[in-house]
């Protein structure tokens, strides 16, 4: 390698001879990560490659005007951020329909002919479906310049300082007359080698390891310091184009993946192309057989249309493109032993049964403990410890038993028990003999801790920065007791107690959020207060009954019952919680430490109530998540299906399967302009 070797200097004066230096070794760094990751022809051994890429490293450092934004250098991480931005997705990313069998697969091509309008045959693209994280990239005039991922589809958060860092993601395009505008859509994931070697590394220094090789990616693209994610053998697959500007694309999906190649990403080299869903099916199975053979994990194949023409035409429907599908494996089962069977205590006292089963490897994850739901279930199956079971992962991400192989000769039967396994207060079963609760209540440190976690919550009190794992050591070292106890914390009290991994900046943060989060909203606080029975909806519907916290306090069960959506049941549960005087003395500790919110004009029965409404399609001038909240202010319920009890249906943009459904039940159907002129009408 003496030819690449070069005599820097000392001196920081930029000249010609150091620029073309700085050029070259850039070239060859680009030229040699193309054929290492793309083309798989690498040209040159790792030690040859890194005396290239140290060489330039110290150059840069010398002389700090070299320093580029797109060099191959710049993969080894920047300063790490203290939150993530959001991106709004110029072109959404979709979600992909499944289809499981044969009979689905020729479903989906009968629907693509009828909206075609063809009976001729359809040429497809075939590739794998990645398990990994799916990210958009941004480039300009052929140079990297933002990455975000998928969020919720319009929104997602800028990782741009970790996407830098992998080694296979092309800073800069490999052409040189690239497109004004290009967006990548691909999917960073982890390969099983990499994956392994991080875990075992972890294990030794006595670190989490990771659940699967997703999990693993998914966690290193979402660190704020980008040296983590520098560190972590992350690759990028492309496979798809958003959008371009100042270049025609292909015609063909598969001539799309071919330019992207050329232009210095990774492609899966497990692409075809061929005629109808018969040729579907046989790549399903080719690959079936493949799957434990390669690199990374996969959990189906995808079958596109293959002439972006057509795809046009086809367009999409519910957020999923009508021209592609993801023909999903089906979920793997294997067999293990039942070991014990523990009892966990949630938020509302209702014990959970626990599988704790020999550990065993299904769907690319070790699995030692699955949830069994509750008493009935154990009869249902006829579980005992000791017996051989079957295992599932449900869509390849919910373990489940799905049934016993062999009853053991001396099994063990598993009965709930009579005491709390935390606090040792008596079970008692609920009204219908499903559930079994802890009587404890507040005495029962389970409990205490899982309604501090869900007073916390985003969607509650959103304190941002106390999750489970400082609200346990809190309540641990005698911090706080309960929900009120929050509100008496001061960054002094915290750093007085010497947690391990708390200074003083995030005891500053947690204490800010708590203070920020006195000012909420009567909703927002009686959802927050965990009572049994009472959702976001319900909440919601409460304030607007009652119009104030002392009203709901004093309501008997009659009156509750006048309430939209509350039963008998619930009425109970809630009369039941604001008698209660530990809770009494909870919100009024609460409101005296200064938790307050706006006051809510009180409107009787709403222009709405009674009504269900169901939203569907795009909208543009509010989201969905907006027009439901503004829907649910005026008394309606919405819905996510439509049936005959529906009352009316809001189609936005590109509604689906919901529009449908009303016009075949014959229910109204309204526009978004529809739906703005009744929300200025009542001013919600």
């Amino acid at each position: 390698m003496s030819n690449f070797e070069f005599n820097f200097g000392n001196e920081n004066v930029l000249s010609e001879q150091i620029i073309q230096q700085a050029l070259y070794l850039r070239e060859q760094l680009r030229h040699h990560n193309h054929c290492y990751y793309v083309l798989d022809n690498p040209q040159i051994s790792d030690a040859q490659y890194d005396i290239l890429f140290r060489q330039l490293l110290q150059l840069e450092k010398d002389y700090p005007q070299l320093q580029n934004p797109d060099s191959p250098t710049q993969k080894v991480g920047g300063e790490a951020l203290s939150a993530f931005n959001s991106i709004e997705h110029r072109i959404p990313m979709l979600s992909l329909g499944n289809v499981f069998s044969q009979d689905e697969l020729n479903d989906f091509e009968r629907k693509i002919k009828e909206r075609l309008e063809t009976s001729s045959d359809i040429e497809y693209c075939a590739e794998l479906k990645l398990d990994g994280l799916a990210i958009s990239l941004i480039y300009e005039n052929g140079l990297f310049k933002q990455g975000a991922t998928r969020g919720d589809g319009t929104t997602g958060e800028d990782i741009s300082h970790n996407l830098k860092t992998i080694r296979n993601l092309p800073l800069q395009l490999n052409t040189l007359t690239p497109p004004a505008i290009l967006e990548v859509r691909g999917e960073v994931l982890m390969p099983k080698a990499g994956f392994h070697k991080l875990n075992a590394e972890a294990q030794q220094k006595g670190e989490k390891i990771f659940a699967n090789p997703r999990n693993a990616a998914a966690g290193s693209v979402r660190q704020l310091d980008p040296k983590i994610a520098a560190q972590r053998p992350l690759a990028f697959y492309a496979y798809a184009v958003a959008q371009i500007d100042g270049q025609e694309l292909p015609k063909t999906q598969y001539e799309v993946l071919q330019w992207l190649k050329s232009l210095g990403f990774t492609i899966s080299d497990q692409i075809q192309t061929g005629i109808g869903a018969k040729f579907a099916a046989q790549f399903f199975a080719q690959i079936q057989q493949q799957r434990s053979q390669l690199p990374y994990d996969i959990d189906g194949v995808v079958i596109k249309v293959n002439e972006l023409a057509k795809q046009q035409r086809l367009g999409i429907v519910s957020r999923e493109p009508r021209w592609a599908t993801a023909y999903k494996f089906p979920a793997e089962l294997a067999s293990t032993m039942l070991e014990a069977v523990d009892f966990q205590v949630g938020r509302t006292g209702a014990l959970t049964p626990v599988a704790r089963v020999k550990p065993v490897f299904v769907g690319g994850v070790t699995i030692s403990n699955i949830t069994l739901h509750n008493m009935d279930e154990i009869k249902r199956l006829d579980l005992a410890i000791g017996d051989t079971i079957e295992v599932c992962r449900a869509g390849d991400v919910i373990p489940k038993v799905t049934q016993v192989l062999h009853k053991a000769e001396q099994s063990q039967v598993i009965t709930l028990p009579s005491q709390c396994p935390v606090c040792q207060s008596a079970i008692v079963q609920d009204e219908k003999g499903v559930i079994a609760r802890c009587s404890g209540d507040f005495y029962c440190e389970a409990q205490v801790q899982r309604r501090l976690a869900h007073f916390v919550s985003r969607k509650a009190m959103n304190i941002d920065g106390l999750g489970e794992r400082w609200l346990e050591q809190f309540l641990e070292i005698g911090l706080i007791s309960n929900i009120a106890d929050l509100y008496a914390l001061t960054k002094e009290k915290i750093l007085a107690k010497n947690i391990e991994g708390m200074g003083e900046r995030l005891a500053e943060k947690i204490v800010n959020a708590i203070e920020q989060s006195k000012t909420t909203t009567l909703p927002r606080f009686i959802y927050a207060l965990g009572i049994r029975g009472v959702g976001e909806s319900t909440a919601l519907a409460l304030a607007q009954h009652f119009a104030s916290l002392e009203a709901i306090q004093q309501a008997t069960e009659e009156t509750l019952k006048q309430v939209p959506d509350i039963g008998e049941v619930s009425a109970k549960w809630i009369v039941a919680y604001f008698q209660e005087p530990i809770h009494q003395q909870m919100i009024a500790k609460m409101q005296a430490a200064g938790v307050n919110w706006p006051a809510i004009e009180q409107r009787g029965t709403q222009p709405l109530t009674g009504q269900i409404w169901v939203l569907t399609g795009s909208l543009t001038a509010m989201g969905r998540d907006e027009a439901k909240t503004k829907l649910q202010q005026l008394g309606a319920k919405v819905s996510g299906s439509v049936s005959k009890k529906t009352t009316i249906v809001v189609a936005g943009a590109e509604a689906g399967s919901k529009l449908a459904d009303a016009q075949k039940l014959g229910v109204t159907v309204w526009d978004e302009q529809q739906l703005i002129a009744l929300l200025q009408e009542h001013q919600a």
